[in-house]
């Protein structure tokens, strides 16, 4: 039967690929609307794919460079040969992903402008069957690389006995989730810095000293802003949860191995996960609303689909395990407690974000006094928005390790539950990942309206699509940080598992009073602050340039700001993906260099607490960064939708203020920090072999 669940999950990739496409086309059919809006939308299209081909070339000298290194460390015994390759096809896969997502994107933005000039509903179906290409690319290519690699693998290792075999196995796939997190890493943080310079650019000089509207034709920043969106919030985004979703199964995976469930134990992340394509299948179905809904009922109609979806799975899951570990279904308690907490992790985003809730409304009205005091408050709301998720994350690994260990289990037993919780929290990502894609789609299609002077509820209908797509994506954010702790969990026991198996008789001394793990917690601590610093100051850095560029254009373009003269677009957008390639390279060798470098001085103890540390106060951060930016960004809009005085008034500026804050923090370092915690697991978990023949301490 476990081998049929090998087959299942690779008909499942296929599946969520025809549906991909048949979305795809279905995009692709639409009418694209007058054709100024088709002009625009290809502008958009051209200077995404000129920054996605640069930013490739440059990923690929880094790939290039690792490559050689494993290469290396193949001849010196210390990786399998399988080990290098495996690290191409994850990077390689990761960057398709994005890549598939971010064309579809493009290609739709001016299509959902167009639908939304019939109907709210229609706008919303455009951009969602959009999103949907993306949600179910990332799965189907992501079961796809898995079963491929397993088959091959397998048929490799086949004169091993089934333990040893299923260790090889396992621990080769592990290296592809390293490719994996490293394009994503490039991909979020380059795209990040592309889109958060020109988004802080177009806002500071257009909306707040020129005083015009978002996304007006005359600032010479719109393009960039909306290439932005493409590169960072899709391209990125689909990459990083390509990363996390195969990071999940492949680190179960191998704490089957450990736990002693052999072929059935290995098989079972994978089968959940197919079943999940079939479960997000269903629930898009149900994904649709009424002209003029509000923001609570378009939410519904979102919340409505992935339900439904987390329901069949749930049901799905129990027959799953009945099926292939029938003596262990207190594994099923752990994957209703991974669903279970990517709902409520969902729900307490979208509390915090969303503007129909409280605290986005408090933060709306601190704009009373001043861009400080919304400043404040949104650090205020960013920071308390972290206690639920702490407290949930929790729970679920309480109840995944005591349910999957029982009263008679082993230690591994338990963590192997953990690692399912990780998979039942993102089985459903095909439809969730939808949700967060639609975002930036309909973001463009408002920016569409405004630069080609549609009517007035065109844009009302867009900017409703697009405050939804804020939530959704903070949401989505959410969703990827709370895997991403559980994930890295099961990757640091897949760590301590790594170096087992080079030296069977190491003996780890983790006591909080050993001084090498305490240094690496500071370390570990340390390093998610030192990476959004970075991240935040290339932003920054990137930023300036464009205000400088676009007040230039406004002084010295004659009757550009009386719409008489047409702006520079295309230098903005070099101007961004010159300085997003420049600025991603140091935060992303971090990544890489830091887990390294501690193994080699501080040796593996120094790597677990280093990874312990790193985990939990990058959990923190990220969610206080991502919900803190989402809620500016909402405020910013609810003011905009009339209250408090509306667009143009003191209060909009102070919170146009909040929202540039904002901007790198829900879109560059906090979505980017989670790949950081599994990337420096993974380059760990490669590197073991060199940690334990060359550590000084």
């Amino acid at each position: 039967m476990e081998s049929m669940a090998f087959i299942f999950t690779g008909i499942g990739s296929l599946i969520a690929l025809a549906f991909s496409f048949a979305k795809f086309r279905s995009v692709r059919n639409a009418p694209e609307g007058t054709p100024e809006m088709a002009k625009i939308s290809k502008s958009v299209s051209d200077g995404a794919n000129a920054y996605l081909r640069r930013q490739y070339a440059g990923v690929l000298i880094f790939f290039a460079v690792i490559f050689a290194a494993m290469v290396c460390m193949a001849f010196a015994g210390m990786l399998s040969w399988f080990t290098p390759f495996a690290f191409l096809t994850g990077g390689f896969f990761s960057g398709l992903a994005g890549f598939v997502g971010m064309r579809t994107a493009t290609m739709a933005n001016c299509r959902t402008a167009h639908a939304a000039s019939r109907s709210l509903n229609s706008g919303l179906r455009i951009a969602f069957d959009a999103g949907t290409v993306m949600g179910f690319t990332v799965v189907g290519l992501g079961l796809l690389d898995l079963t491929i690699w397993y088959f091959i693998l397998n048929a490799a290792f086949s004169a091993l006995p089934m333990a040893e075999r299923l260790t090889q196995i396992t621990a080769n796939m592990l290296t592809f989730g390293m490719g994996a997190s490293s394009m994503a890493l490039f991909a979020r943080v380059g795209g990040g810095i592309f889109t958060k310079a020109a988004d802080v650019g177009a806002d500071l000089v257009g909306k707040v000293e020129a005083g015009i509207p978002e996304d007006d034709p005359r600032n010479p920043a719109a393009i960039a802003d909306n290439v932005g969106d493409n590169v960072g919030d899709v391209a990125g985004m689909g990459a990083d949860l390509y990363e996390s979703y195969v990071g999940s199964i492949i680190s179960t995976a191998a704490l089957a191995v450990a736990a002693g469930y052999s072929i059935e134990g290995v098989a079972l992340p994978m089968f959940i996960a197919a079943l999940g394509v079939a479960a997000s299948l269903v629930g898009t179905f149900f994904i649709r609303t009424e002209e003029g809904a509000s923001q609570r009922n378009l939410l519904k109609a979102l919340r409505t689909g992935t339900y439904i979806s987390a329901i069949l799975i749930a049901i799905a899951a129990f027959a799953a395990i009945k099926i292939l570990l029938p003596e262990h279904m207190g594994i099923y308690a752990a994957v209703f407690a991974g669903l279970v907490a990517g709902v409520v992790i969902g729900a307490m985003t979208e509390y915090y974000t969303s503007d129909t809730y409280k605290p986005t409304q408090k933060l709306a009205e601190a704009s009373e006094t001043g861009s400080a005091t919304i400043v404040i408050s949104g650090l205020s709301l960013g920071m308390l928005s972290t206690v639920g998720p702490v407290i949930v994350v929790g729970i679920a690994v309480l109840v995944a390790y005591f349910c999957s260990k029982g009263a008679a289990g082993t230690f591994s037993q338990g963590l192997y539950g953990v690692g399912v919780a990780a998979v039942g929290m993102l089985s459903t990502l095909g439809i969730t990942l939808a949700t967060d894609a639609y975002g930036p789609i309909a973001d463009n299609a408002g920016g569409i309206a405004e630069m080609c002077g549609m009517p007035r509820e065109v844009r009302e209908r867009t900017d409703a699509l697009d405050s939804l797509g804020n939530t959704t994506a903070a949401t989505g954010k959410g969703f990827a940080i709370g895997s991403a702790a559980l994930t890295a969990l099961a990757l640091m026991v897949s760590y301590v598992d790594k170096i087992h198996q080079i030296d069977p008789g190491f003996e780890f001394n983790l006591a909080i009073d050993n001084p090498i793990v305490l240094v690496a917690l500071f370390i570990g601590g340390m390093l998610p602050f030192l990476f959004a610093a970075l991240t935040m100051d290339a932003v920054g850095k990137a930023a300036q340039s464009i205000v400088v560029e676009v007040r230039r254009q406004f002084k010295e373009i004659p009757g550009l700001l009386e719409g008489k003269a047409d702006p520079d677009y295309a230098t903005c957008v070099d101007m961004c993906t010159r300085s997003a390639q420049k600025l991603m390279v140091a935060p992303a060798l971090i990544a890489v260099v830091v887990p390294v470098a501690v193994g080699l001085i501080l040796g593996p103890d120094g790597v677990v607490a280093m990874l312990a540390g790193n985990t939990v106060t990058g959990f923190v951060l990220a969610v206080m960064m991502s919900n803190a930016g989402g809620a500016w960004d909402n405020a910013k809009k609810y003011i905009e939708a009339g209250n408090f005085g509306g667009k143009g008034s003191r209060n909009h500026k102070a919170a146009v203020v909040g929202d540039t804050v904002g901007d790198p923090f829900k879109d560059t370092s906090g979505p980017a920090i989670n790949i950081l915690i599994k990337l420096c697991s993974t380059v760990s978990i490669v590197f073991a072999g060199l940690v334990v023949v060359m550590h000084l301490l």
